[in-house]
């Protein structure tokens, strides 16, 4: 799992399964970060992605296991820790 540069930002949508990132930043409007918010992806969470392939990400945050479908993940700007 090491093929993956760890020192910028990028869209949680692009992060395979097993990897353990922090949420840096929501980049989108009013509406879509509230739902995010809601969802418990808010700037400094750690989040599990468990599945990245086809359909939704599945991902676990705050002890809870959610899907966001592949455009809301591009919104989430995320580091790999």
């Amino acid at each position: 799992m090491s093929s993956i540069p760890k020192d910028y930002p990028m869209p949680l949508s692009l992060i395979p399964a097993g990897y353990t990132v922090r949420v840096v930043s929501i980049v989108a409007g009013r509406g879509a970060s509230r739902r995010l918010a809601e969802l418990g992806l808010t700037p400094g969470v750690i989040v599990k992605v468990l599945k990245n392939d086809v359909g939704p990400v599945l991902l676990q945050v705050r002890g809870i296991t959610i899907a966001i479908g592949k455009g809301m993940a591009m919104k989430v700007l995320v580091k790999i820790i």
